[in-house]
């Protein structure tokens, strides 16, 4: 590893407390935006005309922000270099009629977000979070940080087979929260959430309700060389990308416009207007470009030039069940960012985006590893061949390789998240 990026605790710290600062999607967003701000970019709104001005913009909607820096000189055919993530992670959501009870206990009914690992919500001392909407269309943040709710696990003594058969779950029957005893009354939720926030209930008119686990990330092992923490699916990217993106932005001399896409809905297929396969990230660049004087031809030469770095979190060999990964390809905790590769385009990873991924590490002086599924094994995937195929955009599939992928707490190497931030931003310099 180049002695220039050696193991950076401030970078890990610092995603730390954005993990832990960012519940729900619409807390990510925010937490982007503040530090987008800090950094000198400005909020522009999709109902206002854009100008041609240079400098760092971002567009929020929902769950989902766009940022970009136009460099002094940049033309309207000026390529992008784009690095893409998801804000959203496999959790418990609240349903519509969230007020329910069975045999005296107090119970909040919830919908199964994404593939969720759910014997990790068991016995897990969980909060509250995401937005409610006001009667004037405005929304806050709600954000119940400390334990509320427990999904219960029933005890060895009335399963006896338990160890042995294994853990069955029914996703209706079993996953149900509780959060406290006593009668019921319709409403009763969204009351406390209304005292929670400061409003009156009779203004909560919709309600984007999630429950996380309110333990805190923490360093793991003898060395504290591991990291455990909710949500690095994918908000470890995120944190990376708006690093690399504020740095970028401080170059003396970019031949790109460094963009961050972090886009909603991956867990559940990315169909949706904040989702990768949605028109969001595309109207965001058409805009740019016609903003700055630019015409369709403009528009077709800076797309054919643009580049994204699709980053999200891969698997990790894990040393209880090898026989699960591909045998020449183990990619380690603290050995870098890996490249993900399926000839399937399950990953959107080619010869060429291989080139431009280990220039980038090499520029930026940091190890990166090899990812692929073995082949008995059904590979996952991620906004990379969406991104690829709604845009037309050349798109190279990346990330950080974790455990527990999915699960309520996931673990990773602490050394690779600013491995992967130095990467993302030797790419966005270009």
């Amino acid at each position: 590893m180049s002695s220039a990026h050696r193991f950076d605790r401030g970078h890990t710290d610092d995603l730390m407390s954005f993990l832990a600062a960012s519940p729900s999607p619409y807390h990510v967003v925010a937490n982007t935006a503040e530090r987008l701000e800090k950094a000198g970019f400005r909020e522009v709104m999709e109902t206002d005309a854009w100008d041609g001005r240079t400098g760092g913009m971002y567009v929020r909607r929902g769950g989902a922000v766009i940022a970009w820096y136009v460099p002094d000189g940049a033309t309207p055919a000026t390529p992008f270099r784009v690095v893409g993530a998801h804000t959203d992670s496999p959790n418990l959501r609240i349903k519509p009629l969230p007020d329910t009870s069975s045999h005296g206990w107090r119970q909040v009914a919830v919908e199964l977000y994404g593939g969720t690992l759910l014997n990790t919500w068991l016995d897990r001392d969980l909060g509250l979070s995401g937005r409610i909407t006001l009667s004037d269309g405005s929304h806050r943040l709600v954000n119940v940080d400390r334990p509320l709710m427990r999904v219960p696990q029933l005890a060895i003594h009335l399963d006896r087979g338990v160890n042995q058969d294994g853990l069955k779950l029914d996703k209706q029957r079993h996953m149900t929260p509780i959060w406290g005893v006593g009668e019921v009354g319709q409403g009763d939720l969204i009351r406390f959430v209304a005292e929670e926030t400061g409003v009156a209930a009779d203004e909560i008119r919709g309600w984007d309700l999630m429950l996380h686990s309110v333990e805190a990330p923490a360093y793991l092992g003898r060395d504290r060389e591991l990291l455990a923490g909710p949500r690095m699916d994918n908000l470890l990217s995120v944190h990376a990308g708006i690093a690399a993106l504020v740095a970028a932005s401080s170059s003396a001399s970019l031949p790109f416009i460094p963009v961050l896409a972090a886009f909603d809905h991956e867990e559940n297929g990315s169909q949706s207007d904040t989702g990768a396969e949605g028109p969001l990230l595309g109207n965001v660049l058409e805009r740019s470009v016609l903003s700055r004087g630019g015409t369709f031809e403009d528009r077709a030469r800076a797309f054919a030039g643009t580049i994204c770095l699709s980053s999200d979190t891969g698997h990790a060999v894990h040393p209880n069940y090898a026989e699960r990964h591909e045998p020449g390809h183990h990619p380690m905790p603290n050995g870098g960012p890996i490249l993900k590769v399926n000839v399937n385009q399950r990953y959107a990873t080619d010869g060429a985006g291989r080139a431009v991924f280990a220039g980038a590490c090499e520029r930026a002086g940091v190890p990166w590893q090899h990812f692929v599924s073995n082949n008995s094994v059904a590979c996952g995937t991620t906004i990379g061949p969406i991104t690829a195929a709604r845009h037309g955009i050349a798109t190279v599939d990346i990330g950080v390789a974790i455990l527990s992928m999915h699960s309520a707490r996931e673990l990773c190497g602490a050394e690779d998240p600013h491995l992967l931030a130095a990467a993302l931003t030797a790419f966005l310099e270009g």
